[in-house]
């Protein structure tokens, strides 16, 4: 038998490596920005189009490249950034395996002009496959252009397995804001499509971040800074107030690059214990500077899982950090000149204030008599004569539009809570006929049947019938919206804004009325009907973030997630009051749904109780 172990070609290495190296366009970003940076650029700029798959380009006016490095920088292993393997333990360049380049150039069309400033002619080469098809003498501005054209052009397989141009794009994107947050001393321009999504400035590193993320974040900044022989830590955390459900501004770096590391965010959250509500995130943008030696970015292939020497004292550095700037911020917030006697409750200061209502006696004469003008005064509106304490809990809980949970029930003084469940017991059929149905706990509409008892869980019902209201919306577009008086201004990150592009038509058959919709700051000038001022910013957050969730293709539709979260976003909370015609009308919305038992989320609406299964709680 002939031997079959046989060296693989160099091609065929270069497409298994770049399954390593190359997962998706943004892999291909990455490296060319942290190529750009290694040589020194102080400006570079990426074009993108469609999401990648046709086009990646990177600009940079840094050091550029002879003719022969411009050809040995696409062979495999090829780097001029370390020369012995003791070098991987004093790294302070971004790219140093020398695979990147050589696996880009085998799955894609690569055309590279380089020139250094102090040669006359720049370089051009061209590669296809990794076979350099042409390379010449050409004019070019001092630095490096690379593009890479058709990624997996000759690898249809992986090519099929790419993501929707929405999806590949926002991955571009992140890794983008990751390179450009770790360097604010470059400027960076980002291009797609022939529309420049960024053009950051060099600055500082709060200036850097507030440009990518919107002018918003810039109040809920906290510096964080703290120097010991271990690492020094620099950076902003968000303030607890304004922490979101959703992991969205979560940035670590160690030594100018983007890092992921699980333990080290456990770190940061444990920080903010007790300061955040349940189930939010804290928001974060914290540098870490270690000894290269310390640290080990060579674990994997995308270079940001790392390894730290001694990650438990980090782990405890960092924690204590964040605790202190949080207690900074706490003290410096407190206003000690402020008359604390002149603050609303906290309910008081979020509602609305009211007109005084003024009633008027029109049959009030000062020129009749004392007794005459007392009997007219008890015919006009609004008043009741006084009552002897007596008669007083009578009247408790029977105006019209009151409801009477148990929970209001506890806090009756006993005289009227006795009074209460003395009705109840000894008048069952007039009791039944006043509260056939009721809410109990601000959370639950009990109406009784002739079967039993019918709970209804008040949020997920108005969940239901908003999303039935909403798809009908937004399959025949006549939403109907409320204009606002004064516009509603936003400020958001240019990626958002372009998800808020796309969803336009949807959320304009809704009710939403842009008046711009082109720049990072967003003007709504109409909102649907049932939609308060306040809740308009947590939605469109809420869509945002639901739309960035990467769903399996074909699970639901962008109309059923859109009317899905704009219906848990605008449907009555568990805690709102309700009168008795509010709960008729909702129970009767509900039952003219096509499918009043299960929320778009497949929960339970409503459970029946029936007189067997009571029957049998007594046994």
């Amino acid at each position: 038998m002939s031997d079959i172990i046989r060296l693989l070609p160099d091609h065929v290495a270069n497409q298994i490596a770049a399954g390593e190296v190359v997962q998706r366009p943004a892999s291909v970003v990455k490296e060319l920005l942290e190529n750009a940076i290694d040589a020194s650029a102080k400006a570079i700029t990426l074009i993108i189009k469609d999401a990648g798959k046709t086009l990646v380009q990177v600009i940079d006016d840094g050091k550029g490249m002879s003719t022969t490095d411009a050809r040995m920088a696409f062979e495999r292993h090829a780097t001029s950034k370390i020369s012995s393997a003791e070098d991987l333990f004093a790294l302070a360049t971004k790219g140093f395996r020398g695979e990147a380049l050589a696996s880009v150039a085998a799955i894609a069309h690569v055309s590279v002009k380089t020139r250094r400033e102090e040669d006359d002619l720049g370089t051009q080469l061209d590669i296809e496959g990794s076979k350099v098809t042409g390379q010449e003498p050409v004019v070019t501005p001092a630095g490096t252009m690379i593009s890479v054209r058709n990624l997996f052009y000759n690898v249809p397989a992986r090519r099929k397995f790419l993501k929707s141009d929405s999806v590949e794009l926002r991955n571009i994107t992140n890794e983008f804001h990751r390179v450009a947050m770790a360097h604010p001393q470059i400027a960076f321009k980002f291009i797609n499509n022939d529309s420049e999504l960024f053009n950051l400035p060099a600055g500082s590193y709060r200036h850097r971040i507030v440009n990518i993320m919107g002018s918003r974040v810039d109040d809920k900044l906290v510096p964080l800074k703290e120097e010991t022989e271990l690492l020094s830590i620099h950076g902003y955390i968000g303030k607890p107030e304004f922490a979101r459900k959703t992991k969205g501004l979560q940035y670590f770096f160690a030594n100018d690059r983007f890092i992921k590391h699980s333990y080290l965010h456990h770190a940061v959250v444990s920080a903010f214990e007790g300061l955040l509500p349940d189930k939010a995130n804290p928001s974060y943008f914290i540098y870490l500077d270690v000894p290269p030696d310390s640290i080990d970015i060579n674990i994997h292939p995308t270079k940001t899982e790392v390894k730290f020497e001694d990650e438990h004292s980090i782990y405890a550095i960092i924690r204590a950090s964040v605790k202190h700037a949080l207690g900074q911020f706490s003290i410096d917030s407190i206003d000690f000149q402020k008359d604390t006697e002149l603050d609303l409750p906290y309910e008081k200061a979020r509602s609305a204030a009211s007109a005084p209502r003024i009633e008027v006696d029109p049959d009030f004469n000062p020129f009749k008599q004392t007794d005459s003008r007392s009997s007219n005064t008890q015919k006009s509106n609004g008043y009741r004569p006084e009552k002897s304490p007596a008669w007083e809990s009578l009247y408790a809980g029977l105006d019209e539009d009151s409801t009477m949970t148990d929970e209001n029930l506890a806090f009756l003084p006993d005289q009227q809570a006795g009074a209460k469940a003395e009705q109840s017991l000894f008048s069952p059929e007039e009791a039944t006929n006043d509260t056939n149905i009721f809410q109990l706990q601000r959370k639950f509409i009990i109406s009784t049947l002739q079967s039993g008892l019918l709970v209804i869980n008040q949020n997920r019902a108005h969940e239901r019938i908003l999303y039935e209201q909403l798809l009908r919306q937004l399959t025949v577009q006549n939403g109907v919206s409320q204009q606002l008086l004064f516009p509603i201004s936003i400020n958001r990150p240019q990626e958002e804004v372009t998800i808020l592009k796309q969803l336009q038509t949807e959320l304009e058959s809704v009710g939403f009325l842009f008046k711009n919709l082109e720049n990072a700051n967003i003007e709504i000038e109409g909102l649907p009907l049932d939609l308060k001022e306040t809740d308009v910013e947590p939605l469109l957050d809420s869509i945002i973030a639901f739309q960035q969730e990467e769903l399996p293709d074909g699970s639901f539709s962008h109309v059923d997630r859109l009317a899905s979260r704009m219906a848990s976003k605008i449907a009555i909370k568990t805690g709102d009051a309700l009168n008795k015609k509010q709960m008729e009308q909702l129970i009767d919305e509900l039952f003219a749904c096509k499918e009043p038992e299960l929320t778009a989320q497949r929960k339970k609406v409503f459970i029946n109780l029936t007189g067997d299964h009571l029957n049998s709680k007594f046994n």
